[in-house]
This record gives structure tokens, C-alpha cells and sequence, in this order.
């Protein structure tokens, strides 16, 4: 059977404070993605998602990337970049204009994209850009959730827009690591768009679901409802910090923190931990200072609750309210830091809610070693590209597109853009 003819490549770069991971997809004539290569290595110059060392963070950009070539045997010369942090935020915006009881017509629709493309732009001076500024869902009246207007009637039409910005500064630094790295930027996303490509199905994105992403350093909170990202923020804290804490408890070095963390620790105690002992650390000859597995379990779960304490003060801002019969239906948990053994029934216990663990979708040429928590906003990044989603700023200003200019609306927004990216 001859392999499936691939239209259209796709490359993405995910820059965590942990690792930095790198995909090359393919899509085929019927839809399917096809993961070409892909590869990792440890992020040098990324804290907290912030680059903080120019050098070292292009260094690992164009080795994750040479990886993921190697591996997919073709050579790419623009990417996507998933943006961990850079003063992320999210809001809803909502744009009306009158209708006065008349048949909405497209050109309505249109122009109100224009306006509302134009009433999104951050203020000269504010230092924020744009990410993503999509369509969510229009009003009729007091009617919400409408998906498309056209041919109904009403007396005004409203649209929602998500919008999420980001720092000027911490975002061109971000995109001159890739540029440095010799390629070019074909579009950032943010963190939790990935995670929600990744993560959700439709029906999900419909009831209402929170998607927590743990990363090392970062962790990002973000709710859907209604078909639509509607609120994010975003923690200075991760896995990371549970390590830090081990390697500060037992006076180990990270490295060895990390380890007792993944091979032993785990989120839910159990009554043979007191008996159970396990190596500190190895010696020369492989033996080492023995402790009860309690003592590490203790030191995991206390970090934990103040992590899951400040989960659910950022859920409760977002409106996303713990108990059950409340909006919200389910958590979805994410992330390098949800390979946590017990750290999905820590959080449903912890938040009252139904939690399940969020992979990586399933994709033709996956490794193994991919599939994972840890590389679903990757895999994200690339379903984002090849969704190619609507985004206001692609229209022109108000003046360009007065009603009855509609009909020229998709040559100008191809246009715009490709003169974008």
C-alpha cells in the first residue's frame, strides 16, 4: 500500500522551562496528520517561561529542531511557537452594532468583525500584543451561543471575542531565539490553546471544562465553555518547585531529587509507606542513606496543597466554581508534572471535581515516548496550524469594509493574511 501523499508540512517548537520539544507533521489529502519527527532536549535560557539567556536559548531551539529533522528526514525553515508565559492574559470582549429588527446579512456579519478587529487593538504605550483574537460566539438580542447569524433577525447583533495578550518584550525575545535559530516565526500560540487543541473534545469545550497544564516551572489554567476558551491564568509554579522542595528537604542534588520524585513519589500516601524504604541517594558501590517513603510522599503532598490552593482561587476568578451540580463539569490535568503517580486523584479530591489525565491525541508516527502528558501541548501546536482558525486580525480597519464591501471580506483577509505572518 503506497504511504499516503502529505500536502502541507507543519513544524512546531514548545518552549518549556524544563524541555524544549520540537514536531514536524504532515497533512495528508484526507485530513489525517501524520507525525513526520520529532525530538527534545533540555531548555537552557528559559525560566519560567521568560528567556533569560539569548545564547543558550537559541543553542537549544536549533538542536530540538535538528532533532526532529533528523527524525523526519526533511529540512523546515518556519515554525510555530507555543509561548509558556510572556504576561499572558485572557479576556472577553464583546463588540454590537444595531440592526433595527431587519434579516442579518453577511455584510453585517462583516462589518462587525471589522469593528470589534479594530476596538481589540492594545493602546499605543500599553507594551501588550495581540496572540489570538477569534470569534466565540454571537448574540442575538438576549439570545447567546449563536454560532452563525446570518438569516436571522433581530434588533442587535453582538459578538464575543477571545482575546489573549501577551508582554511585547518577553514575546519578541521569544521569537528572536527561534529567528536566531534561523527560522522563521509562522505564528505564536499560546500555552493553553495548545493544551485545549490537544486535550478536548468538542463535547467538552461545550459543557464547560477547566484544562490545568502543570509544565516545570509554569502552570497554566485555562476554561472552555460553550464551544470556546472563555478565561486563563497563568502560576509561577510547577513540578519543578515539587523538586526543588525534595532536593531542599533531603540536601540532594536536583538530579537526584528529580529521580526520588519520579520513581518513588507519588501524590496519594498509602499505609506502607512508614515500612517501605527507599534510597536517598547512591554511593560508588550503589548503596546509599535509606528513608521511609512517607517522608518523601509528605514533602510531595505539602507542596501540593499549596499548589491546588492556588488552583482553585485562579478557577474561581475564571468563574469556574468548585462542587459538583456547579458550571463547571470537569477538569481535564495536563502536563509534564500530571505523570505524577496519583496526582489525578489528588486533584479531583482536592477540587471536587471529575479529573481525568489529558494526552496527546492519537496521530500516525507518534513515538511512544511522546504519547504523554508531557508533550500534549506539542502535539497541540501542530492540530492548532492545520485548524487555521479564524482570527479578527486578519480583517481590515472599519473604513476599509462599510457594508456593502463584504463581498470582497476573504480576498482581504487572505491577504492580511499572509502579509501577517
Amino acid at each position: 500500500m503506497p504511504a499516503p501523499r502529505i500536502e502541507k508540512i507543519f513544524a512546531a517548537i514548545n518552549i518549556g522551562s524544563f524541555r524544549i520539544s520540537a514536531m514536524i507533521a504532515g497533512l495528508t489529502g484526507d485530513g489525517e496528520m501524520i507525525v513526520l519527527g520529532s525530538g527534545h532536549r533540555a531548555a537552557d535560557g528559559i525560566r519560567r517561561g521568560y528567556v533569560t539567556d539569548m545564547d543558550a536559548a537559541t543553542h537549544a531551539v536549533r538542536d530540538a529542531i535538528e532533532r526532529a529533522e533528523r527524525a523526519a528526514d526533511v529540512q523546515v525553515d518556519a515554525v510555530w511557537i507555543g509561548c509558556a508565559n510572556a504576561g499572558l492574559t485572557s479576556a472577553i470582549r464583546e463588540v454590537d452594532i444595531e440592526i433595527g429588527g431587519r434579516r442579518i446579512e453577511q455584510d453585517d456579519i462583516d462589518y462587525l468583525l471589522l469593528d470589534a478587529r479594530d476596538q481589540i487593538i492594545p493602546e499605543a504605550g500599553e507594551q501588550r500584543a495581540v496572540l489570538h483574537a477569534q470569534p466565540a460566539f454571537y448574540v442575538l438580542d438576549q439570545a447567546q451561543g449563536v454560532a452563525n447569524p446570518r438569516g436571522l433577525h433581530a434588533d442587535t447583533l453582538s459578538v464575543a471575542i477571545h482575546v489573549m495578550e501577551a508582554e511585547t518584550g518577553p514575546l519578541r525575545n521569544l521569537m528572536e531565539a527561534v529567528q536566531s535559530a534561523h527560522l522563521e516565526v509562522a505564528g505564536v500560540v499560546g500555552a493553553a490553546v495548545a493544551s485545549g487543541h490537544a486535550c478536548l473534545t468538542e463535547e467538552e469545550r461545550d459543557l464547560g471544562v477547566a484544562v490545568i497544564d502543570m509544565g516545570a516551572e509554569v502552570t497554566h489554567i485555562s476554561v472552555h465553555a460553550g464551544g470556546m476558551l472563555v478565561g486563563m491564568d497563568v502560576l509561577p509554579y510547577g513540578s519543578g518547585d515539587i523538586t526543588d522542595a525534595v532536593a531542599s528537604a533531603f540536601g540532594i542534588r536536583r538530579a537526584q531529587a528529580e529521580r526520588l520524585k519520579c520513581v518513588y513519589g507519588s501524590a496519594i500516601a498509602s499505609p506502607t509507606d512508614n515500612r517501605e524504604m527507599i534510597p536517598l541517594s547512591a554511593d560508588s558501590t550503589g548503596r546509599g542513606e535509606m528513608i521511609p517513603r512517607a517522608e518523601l510522599i509528605s514533602v510531595i503532598t505539602g507542596q501540593l496543597a499549596r499548589w491546588t490552593d492556588d488552583v482553585s482561587k485562579a478557577l474561581k476568578s475564571l468563574g469556574f466554581v468548585a462542587g459538583r451540580g456547579s458550571n463547571g463539569r470537569q477538569i481535564v490535568l495536563t502536563g509534564g508534572g500530571a505523570e505524577l503517580a496519583g496526582l489525578a486523584d489528588y486533584v479531583q479530591q482536592a477540587l471536587a471535581k471529575p479529573v481525568r489525565t489529558g494526552r496527546a491525541p492519537a496521530m500516525t508516527g507518534l513515538p511512544e515516548a511522546h504519547a504523554t502528558p508531557g508533550f500534549a501541548s506539542l502535539a497541540g501546536l501542530v492540530l492548532h496550524a492545520a485548524a487555521d482558525p479564524v482570527d479578527i486580525r486578519a480583517h481590515g480597519s472599519v473604513g476599509d469594509g462599510a457594508r456593502g464591501g463584504g463581498r470582497n471580506l476573504l480576498a482581504r483577509m487572505v491577504r492580511a493574511v499572509r502579509e501577517y505572518f
